[in-house]
């Protein structure tokens, strides 16, 4: 049994890897502060929330206060409703005014990234109007990400966008800005090319990272989003090339993980799944 082997280490996250969840798998009762306790308890060095509209600073300062365990950053949580690729001006305002402000949220927070989902391609809004859409909207929002310091990172998602690495480099560099990188989700990205062939690409763009894992076989006989169903490290992630190829891009930081949650059971599991993943 998995908790048998890693009982004693259950506290230890190998370096340089921090150990994350998002705020969502976290199925604790109580306040924000009861939930993070329990992740700091489980050996988990901090969290994610969701911005904007996510917990009030102050609460936030409660909670880490009482804790000691830091938000790394946020997730914008409206980047799927108001595309910064809709074809409607307004649309694409709302999401950008939404997107400046998790910013300042994950300042307020103590973070250092907001994770967003910069496009998606619809009967609407092809390609190269994806693109362009997009790339607009975000660089009327990099001149803040430089003066909070606060980095805008592209998730790699089932979108139809940024599919390749090679164009999601190419997408991140236009930016011009230190402030604009990438948040490489490992799981996203086996639909398209083994994970580990990703990272010698993006390189130092690679800022953070969502764990989670993928069954191509399962994907391919029961539908596509079946292949997300499975415990990590029994998928086709291949985290030994993954975190080989992370080394030897000399990473360091946050490695998130992004599946179903649960209680503290549940969270334990995820937590040694993860150490045992990133001491591959």
């Amino acid at each position: 049994m998995l908790g048998s082997t890693l009982s004693a280490d259950a506290h230890w996250t190998p370096k340089p890897f921090k150990k994350s969840v998002k705020i969502g798998m976290v199925r604790v009762e109580g306040s924000l502060t009861d939930k993070m306790k329990v992740l700091k308890e489980l050996g988990y060095d901090g969290i994610e929330l969701t911005a904007p509209n996510g917990p009030s600073v102050e609460e936030v300062a409660r909670a880490k206060d009482a804790t000691g365990l830091p938000v790394h950053g946020v997730v914008d949580s409206v980047h799927w409703k108001q595309r910064l690729s809709d074809p409607n001006p307004e649309i694409r305002a709302m999401g950008l005014k939404a997107l400046k402000q998790a910013l300042r949220d994950s300042k307020a927070y103590g973070g250092t990234s907001v994770l967003l989902v910069p496009a998606k391609v619809t009967p609407d809004a092809n390609y190269e109007q994806c693109w362009e859409r997009s790339s607009g909207e975000i660089r009327k929002a990099v001149p803040l990400a430089e003066e909070l310091g606060v980095h805008i990172l592209m998730e790699n998602v089932w979108n139809d966008f940024l599919t390749d690495p090679k164009e999601t480099a190419r997408y991140i560099d236009e930016f011009d800005s230190k402030m604009v990188g990438a948040y490489f989700d490992v799981g996203n990205a086996v639909r398209y090319s083994p994970p580990h062939t990703w990272i010698p690409i993006l390189g130092k763009r690679i800022v953070k990272l969502d764990i989670k894992e993928y069954d191509l076989t399962k994907g391919k006989a029961e539908g596509l989003g079946k292949g997300f169903r499975v415990k990590l490290l029994e998928g086709e992630c291949q985290w030994p090339k993954v975190i080989a190829a992370l080394r030897q891009i000399g990473y360091e930081g946050w490695g998130t993980a992004e599946i179903p949650g649960g209680g503290r059971e549940r969270l334990q599991e995820i937590a040694q799944r993860m150490d045992r993943i990133f001491a591959s």
